[in-house]
């Protein structure tokens, strides 16, 4: 039975067989069990580390160690709120910084995490999401069409789903809701391009 720990988008937590190309950490969100408790974080600095890393090796969901989170790339994990690991991830996490901070004006890492969690979060602890044109958007960033989760990309929206990214659609130049919070929008159009799921984005 697949565990609940597949992290979409829309910022819902699933269960799927589903595991994706990034492993994500927000804390201890699980009980003896494996089984989620109602908490959704347990601290500010939200991450996404690769699926291997040297030659170290964790069971998951194991008592009273962080939960471990599942996205299908990194535009998903971004859009859930999350940022790259300073330890595996170093040379992604650099450039993330550098270009956050260009974009939003923070400087030491706890304010970019505060910024982000203030971008994230709306209370009592859903989503954070606001509307803005999507011809003015950069690659990576998701929105809300037809109530489903779409990746803009290119000229497109792509259709999201737990193993790929499907239907292409001409991107509108209509007003849409976004799903990515936007200090990582901005981080996005500063020049920080995430990296998509290996699955063809653009279908013939």
């Amino acid at each position: 039975m697949s565990l609940q720990n597949r992290v979409q988008p829309t910022g819902e937590i699933i269960a799927t067989a589903e595991r994706g190309t990034l492993m994500g950490n927000r804390g201890i969100l699980h009980d003896d069990r494996q089984r989620l408790t109602g908490r959704r974080w347990q601290h500010p600095h939200w991450i996404t580390c690769v699926l291997r890393y040297k030659d170290w090796h964790r069971a998951v969901m194991q008592p009273r160690n962080y939960t471990e989170l599942f996205f299908l790339d990194e535009s998903t994990a971004m859009a859930a709120g999350h940022r790259p690991c300073g330890l595996c991830r170093r040379a992604d996490f650099t450039r993330f910084k550098a270009l956050f901070n260009a974009a939003n004006g923070t400087a030491t890492l706890a304010q970019i995490d505060r910024r982000m969690h203030r971008d994230r979060i709306a209370q009592p602890r859903g989503q954070r999401r606001y509307a803005a044109r999507c011809d003015t958007l950069p690659d990576g960033a998701f929105v809300l069409h037809d109530n489903a989760a779409h990746l803009v990309w290119q000229d497109h929206l792509l259709r999201y789903t737990p193993a790929g990214y499907t239907a292409p659609l001409p991107r509108p130049d209509s007003t849409v809701t976004i799903l990515t919070p936007a200090a990582t929008v901005a981080t996005f159009a500063q020049g920080y391009r995430p990296e998509p799921h290996p699955t063809p984005l653009i279908q013939a």
